[in-house]
């Protein structure tokens, strides 16, 4: 790849790590702040620790040298530290040990309410030789290994680790090795991170990222959004994967400072990030697609003491696609009048299997007049023509799933990637490496692509890319046309607004029938209400989006599931609903009959009996509601 550093004099490193050395050597940078931990107060934003380039420098040396002494090169970690500084610390001071970092949020230690599956299915995978974490969360679990504990196999798999609390990790007194001149960090090509994928179409998997791949991932990000020492990153995102940890290693390389808060402290009070953005007169911010209606709708800017000044913002990074225009329009409309400037709105895409990024929609010297569109969407990047050099070794294409042959621009397709930042594959999945990691055009001299399960196309002479939906999300209509399932919820929800939780709804096909489930956010115990909203949203769906919907069940606050960053787990939450665990409010199931009347029934009726046969037309001759196994 070209050369785009901004002094000729200092070279990229061929890992993140290599950059902090460099930086804190620089008399400019030994009392400049790389990480700022903010804390949410009775009276708004508090600063909270800051960990300049030489402090982090000095304490990643220093835990790096405490990790040598009892692990060897390679061997992996599972890092439980809670969202903060201490977890930067450790994150790069795995890195320098050679170690094989895991990070995950770290379930509660009473593993109570089903919070510890994901804990156990990474303990299982990566069989880590050590866990890292707080005193106080060790002790606790020390604790529940010690108690008959109901969960005998999570207790195996906590008692086979060593446990290190990170004051040990810090301990001056432990470390004899400091000031080593030699490094002997992971090379470019080890893996140095596993990070799970979202879940947000499937169990989550175990990525394998390489230093190198992630080094230069984050150099194209620097590049795209042009980052520098002067930028200033306000971030919320989870630091333990995916855009939340590549803005952590972003901001390393680009010397830049990042001021983090936890996501709790975002979603129980929106306007936190607005007042970030203000008081840090930050330069850059990711977040995904939700964060922009929420804020409109919960983001008290007319209530809080400190006021709003978002003139600063020279990217608002937009992830978690698809990124609908209208709700990226309402928020210019109404922050525009706090500085808001809209040139600076970069919808980007990427995915683990990328390592994070991929590329943005967004270009500095873009000056739209109106937001580019297809089919309501926003583009998530921007593809080069044939005329153009691609200077960064990427190649985005879009692919026809089940020819494995390029489509013609205005044509939609799974999308494949090429790039150095293309992770290894996954581990223990040897097969599904094969096929998703090392995937090739048909009948064609190819490198090798990530198929990225997505689906987009590209639209215009500027080739935007518009990332449209997700191909196993893909509802296939009786007329033999697709229908992604986001169109669907957006239309329910659209329509209900006020009853209905926003981000909060998921369409799915059972059988041959389309069926939406949606988390109300007001309780209504009027049977007739609640019937006339699921009718209405069965209309609505129906006359914009030409889908007839067969069932939809309304159910209460945090009954749908999501992934970490916010994405609608629609597989989920279609086995939760098969499994008889949503918490319903109301459903109902619709029959079409001869005369193209409606019928409907609730789950007050009797719907208990057997599922009946389909008729010789195709047609259900009863709707019933049985244990819905039969209608998978």
């Amino acid at each position: 790849m070209n050369c785009e550093n901004y002094d000729p004099s200092f070279p990229d490193q061929p890992i993140v790590d290599l950059y902090l050395p460099v930086w804190a050597s620089l008399p400019a940078f030994l009392s400049k702040p790389a990480f700022i931990w903010a804390e949410d107060g009775n009276g708004g934003v508090t600063k909270g620790s800051v960990l300049t380039y030489a402090q982090l420098d000095e304490s990643v040396q220093l835990i790096s040298a405490n990790l040598i002494k009892l692990l060897l090169r390679g061997d992996a970690v599972i890092i439980l530290c809670p969202p903060g500084l201490e977890l930067v610390e450790v994150i790069f001071g795995c890195q320098r040990a050679g170690l094989l970092s895991v990070p995950i949020f770290p379930p509660h230690s009473a593993f109570t309410n089903e919070n510890y599956h994901h804990l156990i299915r990474v303990l299982s995978q990566t069989k880590p030789k050590v866990a890292i974490a707080n005193q106080d969360y060790i002790a606790n679990v020390q604790r529940y290994i010690s108690s008959s504990s109901s969960n005998q196999k999570l207790s195996e798999l906590l008692q086979k680790l060593s446990w290190i609390s990170t004051c040990d990790l810090k301990d001056k007194k432990a470390s004899s090795s400091m000031g080593s001149s030699s490094y002997n960090g992971c090379g470019p090509n080890e893996v140095y991170l596993i990070q799970y994928t979202s879940g947000a179409t499937g169990i989550p998997k175990p990525v394998l990222v390489t230093a190198g791949s992630a080094a230069h991932n984050v150099r194209v990000a620097r590049k795209a959004y042009d980052l520098h020492p002067n930028s200033v990153i306000v971030s919320w995102l989870p630091q333990y994967h995916d855009c939340g940890l590549q803005f952590l290693l972003l901001t390393v390389i680009s010397g830049a400072t990042c001021v983090l808060t936890s996501p709790g402290a975002f979603v129980t009070r929106p306007r936190l990030w607005l007042e970030l953005i203000s008081e840090f007169e930050a330069t850059c911010t990711p977040v995904p697609s939700f964060t922009l209606p929420l804020v409109v709708k919960r983001g008290g800017v007319q209530k809080g003491t400190r006021p709003i000044n978002l003139w600063s913002l020279k990217n608002l990074i937009i992830i978690n696609e698809p990124i609908y225009k209208a709700s990226v329009e309402e928020f210019i409309y109404v922050f525009k009048h706090f500085g808001f400037d809209p040139s600076c709105i970069s919808p980007s895409y990427g995915l683990a299997e990328n390592c994070t990024f991929v590329s943005t929609a967004w270009r500095s010297n873009s000056n739209f007049d109106s937001l580019p569109s297809h089919n309501k969407l926003l583009p998530s990047a921007r593809l080069t023509s044939q005329h153009e050099q691609d200077e960064e070794d990427m190649d985005i294409i879009v692919v026809n799933e089940d020819t494995h042959e390029p489509v013609a621009d205005g044509f939609e397709g799974e999308i494949w990637v090429s790039s150095p930042s293309n992770c290894s594959g996954y581990l223990g999945y040897p097969s599904l490496t094969r096929e998703i990691f090392q995937a090739r055009l048909r009948n064609t001299v190819s490198r090798c692509f990530v198929r990225t399960g997505d689906r987009g196309i590209v639209e215009g002479e500027a080739r935007f890319l518009y990332v449209t939906g997700r191909c196993s999300d893909v509802i296939r209509l009786p007329n033999g046309k697709d229908k992604h399932p986001h169109y669907i919820e957006t239309t329910a929800y659209n329509g209900y607004k006020e009853f209905l939780r926003g981000g909060c709804l998921a369409a799915f096909e059972i059988s041959n029938t389309v069926a939406l489930v949606a988390e109300t956010q007001r309780s209504e115990k009027d049977v007739n209400v609640l019937r006339q909203i699921c009718e209405g949203i069965r209309k609505a769906v129906l006359e914009e989006e030409r889908v007839e919907i067969g069932m939809v069940v309304l159910v209460k606050s945090g009954s749908v599931p999501k992934t970490t960053s916010g994405k609608i787990q629609r597989w989920a939450t279609k086995q939760k609903l098969v499994a008889g665990k949503m918490d319903i409010v109301m459903e109902v199931l619709f029959q079409n009959n001869d005369n193209n009347n409606v019928s409907f029934f609730s789950s007050s009726e009797p719907l208990v009996k057997a599922n009946k046969s389909i008729d010789e037309e195709g047609r259900r001759s009863a709707i019933t509601r049985p244990s819905l196994h039969s209608l998978l």
